[in-house]
C-alpha cells in the first residue's frame, strides 16, 4: 500500500528589528514556481521545525533569526503548484543586511504597507493574516 502524505515546510516572517517600522523580508525565488515569497522550504527528515526555520532563514538571507513564535498553519491542498504541502508558519526577528543565496534570486525588505499584492503560494494571505495580528497585538517596539 502506498500513501501519500502532506510535505511539511516552514515558512518565516522575519521583522528587521534595526530598522524602523520592523521591515519584513521577502524573496524573489529563483526556482519555480518564480515571484516573491517568504524565506522558507521544505523541513529534513530527522528536523524540528524551529531548526528548519532557522535553516531555511540561514540558507536564503544569510540571517540569523531568532524564533519568537509559531504564527499559523497553512494547509490548503492546492496552497503549492508542485505537491500538497502544509507549511508551519513562525514569526522571527532578525538584524543585519540579507543578502540572497540558495533558492533565493534576491531579497527585499518591505514596509509593512509595502508588501507587493501578488506573491507566490499563498503567502499573500499569510502576510495578511499576520498584518491583522501585528496590528492588534501591538508588541513593544512595532510602530506602524
Amino acid at each position: 500500500m502506498t500513501y501519500r502524505n502532506p510535505t511539511p515546510t516552514v515558512d518565516i516572517i522575519i521583522e528587521l528589528i534595526d530598522l524602523p517600522h520592523r521591515p519584513i523580508i521577502s524573496i524573489e525565488r529563483l526556482n519555480p514556481p518564480h515571484g516573491w515569497a517568504l524565506p522558507g522550504g521544505f523541513v529534513d527528515y530527522g528536523e524540528s521545525l524551529e531548526t528548519a526555520a532557522i535553516r531555511e532563514a540561514k540558507e536564503e538571507v544569510g540571517l540569523d533569526v531568532q524564533l519568537l513564535e509559531q504564527f499559523h498553519v497553512y494547509s490548503a491542498p492546492d496552497r503549492d503548484p508542485r505537491q500538497h504541502t502544509i507549511s508551519i508558519v513562525f514569526i522571527a526577528t532578525a538584524t543585519g543586511t540579507p543578502i540572497a543565496q540558495d533558492d533565493a534570486k534576491s531579497v527585499k525588505i518591505f514596509a509593512p504597507w509595502e508588501i507587493p499584492p501578488e506573491l507566490c503560494f499563498d503567502h499573500g494571505q499569510i502576510l495578511k493574516d499576520y498584518l491583522e495580528y501585528r496590528n492588534y497585538h501591538r508588541r513593544p517596539g512595532i510602530r506602524l
